[in-house]
C-alpha cells in the first residue's frame, strides 16, 4: 500500500473563501500535499478538476461540494459530498434523500462538523448536525480545524490570541464528536472518519488588527487525512480520483495533525495467518489475530476497543496486541506541542467480528 496525504473541506471565491483554485493548488504544492478536495457551499464547480503543476511539483485538485439547506434557520446538517460530478444542493432540505441521491450518483457522503457549538460573542450560530435518523452515509468529519477555532472564541482577547497564533489552535477532535462516532459503531455501523481543514482564508479585522485568517497553506500543514492506495498516483486524473475515493469509502485512512511532527509512516494493521489487514478492514474472529501499531515518533499512544482504552504506550516504535475478543479497534496518539497535550493521530478502526 502507498500512503498519500490529502486535505479536504475548503472554500474558494465561488462561495465564502478568499482564494482561487489556482491559489489553493499552489499552497497545497508548497505544503507537500498529494491532493485536495474543494467543497464550496451549495455549488459544484465544473471544469476545474485535474492536476495543477508548478515546476517539478504537482497536486491533484478534486471538486466536491458542501451542501446544506440554506432556507433553514439556524442552518444545520452540512454534508460533504465527494465524487458526484453533478449538482446536488437541490436535495438539501431532506438529508436522507440527499444521501440517497449522492449514493445513486456514485458519491461519498460525510457529515461535516457534526458538533459545531455557537460562539455568541461573535454572532456565530451552532451549526451541528441534528438529523441523526439517517442511514447509509459514508462517514463523519471527526476533526474540523475551523470549528475548533470557533469553539475557542470566548472573548476578544482569546480571539486575538488564536487568530494570530495558528499553531496554538488545534487540540484534537471534540470529545463529544468522538463519543458520537463510537456510538455509531456500537449500533453496528461502519462509519469512516476524516479530518477537514474547513479552510477559507478570510480577510478579518478585530479592532485595529487586520489579517487574512489562517492562510490555506497553514491549514495544509496541519490537520490532514492520510490515505492508503494500492499503487502510487499515476498522474491520470480518472485513475487517481478513483483510487482516492475508494480509499475514503473503505476507511483506509487516518487523521494526522502534521504541524507538531509529521505523521507519515504511522501504521495500524492486523495480522491473521498469512494475511494483513489495514484500517477500515473487517476480520472474522475465527483464528488468532495480532494487532500492530507503528508510530513515526515518540508519543502517548492508546489502543481502544469499542471506545475504551485497552492498551497504552509512551514509546516510539511498535506496539503488539493479541486480540482476545471481537470489537471495533482503533488508535489515538497524543503529542506535546507548544506546551500542551494535543491530538496527533486518530486512526480509522479495524473491525473484528
Amino acid at each position: 500500500m502507498n500512503e498519500i496525504k490529502i486535505n479536504l473541506h475548503m472554500h474558494t471565491i465561488y462561495s465564502d473563501g478568499d482564494g482561487t483554485h489556482d491559489e489553493l493548488a499552489n499552497a497545497a504544492m508548497r505544503a507537500g500535499l498529494d491532493a485536495i478536495i474543494v467543497t464550496d457551499h451549495n455549488i459544484w464547480v465544473q471544469g476545474i478538476e485535474g492536476y495543477f503543476q508548478n515546476g517539478d511539483k504537482q497536486v491533484l485538485v478534486l471538486i466536491g461540494e458542501e451542501v446544506h439547506d440554506q432556507a433553514r434557520v439556524p442552518q444545520k446538517n452540512h454534508m460533504l459530498i465527494f465524487g458526484a460530478d453533478r449538482e446536488l444542493a437541490v436535495y438539501a432540505p431532506d438529508p436522507q434523500n440527499l444521501i440517497d441521491q449522492a449514493t445513486q450518483a456514485g458519491a461519498l457522503t460525510f457529515l461535516a462538523h457534526p458538533i459545531d457549538p455557537e460562539a455568541p460573542k461573535f454572532h456565530q450560530d451552532d451549526l451541528s448536525w441534528v438529523s441523526w435518523d439517517i442511514q447509509d452515509f459514508t462517514g463523519i468529519e471527526l476533526w474540523n480545524a475551523m470549528t475548533e477555532f470557533k469553539s475557542l472564541l470566548k472573548d476578544y482577547p482569546s480571539a486575538i490570541k488564536y487568530a494570530f497564533n495558528f499553531e496554538k489552535v488545534a487540540h484534537g477532535p471534540f470529545p463529544d464528536t468522538i463519543k458520537k462516532w463510537d456510538s455509531l459503531h456500537a449500533e453496528g455501523r461502519k462509519v469512516v472518519a476524516v479530518g477537514g481543514s474547513d479552510a477559507h482564508q478570510l480577510p478579518s479585522s478585530l479592532g485595529p488588527f487586520k489579517k487574512k485568517l489562517f492562510p490555506y497553506e497553514n491549514h495544509y500543514r496541519a490537520v490532514n487525512t492520510h490515505l492508503f492506495i494500492p499503487e502510487p498516483l499515476t498522474g491520470s486524473v480518472s485513475t487517481d480520483k478513483k483510487m482516492i475515493y475508494s480509499a475514503l469509502a473503505q476507511g483506509h485512512a487516518f487523521i494526522g495533525y502534521d504541524l507538531p511532527a509529521p505523521t507519515e509512516g504511522f501504521r495500524f494493521t492486523a495480522h491473521q495467518a498469512d494475511k494483513t489487514y489495514i484500517m477500515g478492514d473487517s476480520i472474522n474472529f475465527n483464528e488468532s489475530i495480532t494487532l500492530q501499531i507503528k508510530l513515526p515518533d515518540a508519543a502517548e499512544c492508546h489502543l481502544l476497543r469499542n471506545g475504551e482504552i485497552i492498551r497504552t504506550s509512551q514509546k516510539r516504535g511498535t506496539i503488539i496486541h493479541t486480540v482476545e475478543q471481537p470489537g471495533v479497534y482503533r488508535v489515538e496518539a497524543y503529542i506535546r506541542y507548544k506546551g500542551k497535550r494535543r491530538g496527533w493521530i486518530f486512526s480509522n478502526p479495524i473491525y473484528v467480528s
